[in-house]
């Protein structure tokens, strides 16, 4: 039971292993492009190119057909990875050995839907994947085998999910053959030890200046490329901001570019240097961040220095959470 690419290497891993994969669940066909194309999961197109039976259920809850379905498969194991369906205790039921699921997230830590983005959000500075048991309750199940990567300085959500996804392959492979041969035994999780990773909202990407360079860098990194994160530049006497998405930036601990006194400390959000190729923003807590790749309105993403070759910035300039100055103006 799998929908997008972080599932591809694990139900790959299993198609060439020994074991038998007897069928696939996934999501729903979904419109994509710009001509709303009904497009299949990376996981049915992995199936179908294996010849293994697929079937999609917009809802497994209460349905008794996705149910018997299920049970017509008479599988051992059920596989679940970002399968995006909750599963409920009947479905939990079917197979003897249980329903293991793929976790992208140290458990105990950031139980629930983007764990992945969270983790670099909240700086932390490692990562993993978990192989654990599934219960009713949302990523509560006890553990068996854990795997894990460090967060590099500039790695994106992107870049981390892609890791994640690899090695969460050859853990799966290792626990099945552990409960088979009875070598393995899944640990409980110290429920005081859990996060919560919730569902991420396009508004989540909205730059706060007035945080500290840590956060404002790690926000635009975990939400690299969904949902992405965004502000508002004024330049000069600009009363509207133009809005910009932000791709990349890093925290800057040498600050030999400014050339202030303590009594002209920059605001949050005020561009403190754009030359060179580099563009230089303060925030809160007097930190300082390197905005590396950002997009203007209406173009594509492109590095600091080529929006700095096209379009007018300058230090006194400033980015903010709000489209209008007069709305920040009421605000402040």
């Amino acid at each position: 039971m799998g929908t997008p690419d972080f599932a591809v290497p694990a139900l790959k891993a299993l198609i060439d292993s020994h074991h038998e994969v007897v069928g696939v669940f996934t999501n729903p066909d979904r419109p994509s492009g710009r001509g709303k194309k009904l497009t299949p999961s990376p996981v049915k197109e992995v199936a179908l190119a294996h010849d293994i039976p697929v079937y999609q259920p917009k809802r497994v809850r209460k349905n008794e057909e996705a149910l018997q379905t299920l049970k017509d498969f008479k599988p051992d194991l059920v596989v679940v990875a970002a399968y995006g369906q909750i599963l409920p205790q009947e479905v939990l039921d079917v197979p003897p050995l249980g329903c293991l699921n793929v976790h992208a997230s140290l458990l105990p830590g950031y139980r629930g839907a983007a764990p992945i983005n969270w983790c670099i959000v909240r700086g932390e500075s490692e990562a993993g994947v978990t192989i654990m048991e599934m219960e009713l309750g949302l990523d509560t199940g006890p553990m068996y085998l854990k795997g894990s990567v460090e967060i590099g300085e500039l790695m994106t959500a992107q870049e981390l999910h892609d890791q994640l996804s690899e090695i969460g392959a050859p853990l799966l492979l290792k626990t099945i053959e552990g409960i088979q041969q009875e070598t393995l035994k899944p640990e409980p999780q110290d429920d005081n030890l859990a996060s919560w990773a919730p569902m991420i909202k396009k508004s989540d990407g909205l730059v706060d200046w007035q945080k500290s360079a840590r956060e404002v860098a790690d926000l635009i990194r975990g939400f690299n490329p969904w949902p992405g994160t965004y502000t508002f530049f004024f330049s000069g006497d600009a009363e509207e901001g133009a809005r910009f998405k932000l791709h990349l930036a890093k925290v800057l601990e040498d600050k030999d570019f400014l050339e202030l006194s303590e009594e002209d400390e920059p605001r949050a959000g005020e561009v403190v240097y754009a030359e060179n190729g580099r563009l230089i923003v303060a925030t809160g807590q007097h930190g300082f961040v390197e905005l590396l790749t950002l997009q203007a309105p209406g173009k594509r993403a492109m590095s600091a220095s080529d929006i700095l070759n096209g379009y007018h910035m300058n230090a006194g300039d400033f980015f903010a959470a709000m489209e209008s100055r007069t709305a920040l103006e009421e605000e402040s």
